[in-house]
């Protein structure tokens, strides 16, 4: 049987590499992300329907499993990846701010969940959510991000047992992407001076000269396989794609 893939922040670097991994397995991919011509590109690239919605609330996010259920005649899995980053002293953190990281990276990961477990039961489904390297530590100057993804990263553990034998829940924890998230992060926090920013963040891993930035069909590849049934006994975890660099945290 074919199944039902939900892509959250499909027009962007990961969100758009899982896309592509699950259509290349022959799974039917609805895609979402905010409407523009970054999505149309991703829908118009892989041939699959697609949904422009702001997910900050709860009754878009109902909207939006309730079109990816009629589309797609029921759901099979649901993976979270809309993400945004701001970085930056506490203190100087702008309520608007706060607003838009914690309603983009938390909020609309946890009532799209909730949405979608009634379809996910049904279907015995997965939900993959994307935290982050900054979900199982603290990083310097990124509390904000840090809030939003240790809530992703609690939520999935809490989830995973409530939902265990009907559905798994699990996490993947990335590290530094290559991404235009990640390109944002420079041009916008990087002092204009993109490279030395890009070089500090490669300094913090453990493989020194060698290290380099993950590559999004990478995360992808792991997101993929998590849907697999050889991935079956895999729920509630946190699973670190870093290079080792929380290893060490």
């Amino acid at each position: 049987m074919t199944r039902t893939v939900l892509v959250t922040g499909a027009a962007g670097g990961i969100g758009s590499a899982v896309a592509a991994r699950f259509a290349r397995a022959g799974d039917r991919v609805l895609l979402t992300d905010l409407p523009g011509p970054r999505l149309a590109a991703c829908a118009d690239e892989l041939g699959a329907p697609s949904f422009g919605a702001d997910l900050r609330s709860a009754p878009a996010c109902a909207g939006v499993v309730a079109w990816a259920v009629a589309t797609g005649g029921g759901l099979d899995v649901l993976v979270n990846i809309a993400g945004v980053w701001r970085e930056g002293p506490t203190e100087d953190t702008s309520e608007a701010d706060f607003d838009l990281v914690m309603g983009v990276n938390f909020k609309s990961l946890y009532f799209l969940s909730a949405a979608a477990i009634p379809h996910l039961r049904a279907r015995r489904g997965l939900i993959v959510n994307l935290s982050s390297d900054a979900g199982v530590q603290g990083n310097t100057g990124a509390a904000l991000y840090c809030a939003s993804k240790g809530a992703v990263s609690l939520f999935t553990k809490a989830l995973a047992l409530e939902l265990a034998g009907d559905v798994r829940v699990v996490a993947v924890c990335p590290g530094d992407v290559k991404t235009p998230m990640l390109e944002f992060q420079a041009e916008h926090y990087g002092g204009g001076d993109p490279a030395a920013y890009y070089a500090k963040l490669l300094s913090g891993y453990p493989q020194g000269a060698k290290a380099r930035f993950i590559e999004a069909d990478e995360v992808a590849s792991l997101i993929e396989y998590l849907s697999r049934p050889e991935a079956a006994p895999i729920t509630g975890a946190l699973l670190s794609i870093d290079f080792g660099y929380s290893a060490g945290k």
